[in-house]
């Protein structure tokens, strides 16, 4: 069942993201060469501690993985892209991470990620992380009120196979609301103009993820961490979006060093 949130409930989900924004923006700012990913996952504990947060992935046990997760991060590092389990691990010049973080303020959640190039980047890697970017942003764009979940799926898809990149099926988006998980799926690509009608009050997560040269992935064995089949990199993209009658709303903008709206 698809619940629509009125304007004030996407305000607290608003408030929420203000808060996932500002912490992925001092994680990506943390992240160097010789930080330990403990760092990171400590750093965040602490973070959401003094703003009286909750964790969503904290005790998370989806049918997939091996127990609960009891971390407040998901890092993934280099050919890694999604649910990768904190450890301990110094990060190296020209790692690609992938940070991902979902909490819950008053009882709203946000979700949203970032992958970003700790050192010296590789330009093949600034254009997997761009590809997720320029994605995200068109996903965002078809998402208007009046259109359908296919335009948003599509616009990733289009953007993927645009840089060369294949796309994968199996893990995408989700909506979002008083829990992190919520319906409807929202695939990483699709055919316009199909699926369920975009109407105001639906929040969403969006978040396309690509493999350098593959579109097939591999568990870990701690059934958590999700890598590319063939070793290449990854990178991952998310944001949570609110439809309003005027348009589709950013709700985990992270602020930029002038303290605006950046990415």
């Amino acid at each position: 069942m698809i619940e629509l949130k009125s304007a004030e409930e996407i305000g607290r989900m608003a408030v929420t993201g203000r808060f996932v924004g500002e912490l992925l923006a001092e994680l990506g700012d943390v992240a160097a060469v010789g930080v330990n990913l403990m760092d990171l996952e400590h750093h965040a504990r602490r973070r959401i501690a003094e703003r009286g947060a909750e964790s969503c992935y904290w005790e998370y046990a989806p049918s997939f993985g091996r127990g609960p997760f009891r971390n407040v991060l998901c890092l993934s590092v280099n050919d890694a892209v999604l649910h990768g389990l904190p450890h301990d691990y110094l990060l190296r010049d020209g790692d690609l991470l992938s940070i991902d973080m979902a909490v819950s303020i008053d009882g709203w959640v946000a979700d949203s990620a970032r992958s970003v190039v700790v050192g010296t980047p590789d330009p093949d890697d600034l254009r997997l992380i761009e590809a997720t970017e320029v994605a995200l942003e068109a996903a965002i764009t078809a998402a208007q009120p009046g259109g359908r979940l296919g335009d948003v799926s599509a616009a990733i898809g289009e953007v993927a196979r645009s840089y060369g990149y294949g796309v994968n099926g199996e893990f995408g988006g989700h909506g979002i609301g008083r829990t992190m998980h919520e319906a409807p799926h929202v695939s990483n690509d699709g055919r316009a103009r199909r699926g369920m009608k975009l109407v105001p009050g639906l929040t969403i997560a969006i978040e396309p993820w690509f493999c350098h040269s593959t579109d097939k992935i591999v568990f870990d064995e701690d059934g958590w961490t999700i890598r590319s089949a063939d070793g290449s990199r990854t990178a991952h993209s998310e944001h949570t979006v609110a439809i309003t009658p005027s348009g589709p709303q950013v709700l985990t903008r992270r602020p930029a060093a002038d303290g605006s709206a950046a990415a």
